[in-house]
């Protein structure tokens, strides 16, 4: 069973996305597929959700991300800039009109000298927005959930922003 901490604002976007006629693909990494868990929980979901992927590797970002959108030389993961191209990535294999992309470190360690709880979030669509996450915490549930959260709180506030 989902958080309700994920599930409510799924709801709110999940009525906003219906109501505009909108829809969204997912790229996330730390967020582990809560995300689109978390999206897909709402009754009707079918009518926004168009599809997601789980890229907690370079190899699955290379397979699923590559193409209509150039990954830029020397990208790293968690960062704003990978967070973006996430986003953009998704929305573009897909034919969404919005994207939202996540990349971070869930914790309690990283080889990559990335702070457990840190995460980019984007949305990229009519309006797109990153915003950056640090928990304060390295239990890697909490922060998993606390990324999927950030994300589809930029969704609404994106979507809030258009009306």
């Amino acid at each position: 069973m989902l958080p309700v901490e994920l599930t409510e604002p799924a709801r709110r976007v999940g009525a906003l996305l219906r109501a505009r006629g909108d829809t969204v693909a997912v790229a996330e990494g730390s967020a582990g597929g809560l995300v689109s868990a978390a999206l897909l929980s709402v009754p009707g979901a079918s009518a926004y959700y168009l599809g997601g992927a789980v890229v907690y590797t370079v190899a699955a970002v290379r397979a699923w991300m590559a193409g209509p959108v150039d990954m830029p030389k020397g990208m790293r993961g968690a960062t704003e800039a990978f967070a973006d191209y996430l986003a953009r990535s998704g929305s573009a294999h897909l034919g969404t009109t919005w994207g939202i992309g996540e990349a971070g470190a869930a914790g309690p360690a990283n080889p990559y000298g990335d702070p457990a709880g840190h995460s980019w979030v984007a949305v990229a669509g009519p309006v797109s927005r990153t915003r950056h996450v640090l928990t304060g915490v390295d239990v890697r549930e909490q922060t998993m959930v606390a990324f999927a959260v950030a994300a589809l709180s930029l969704l609404e506030d994106a979507l809030n922003e258009l009306d």
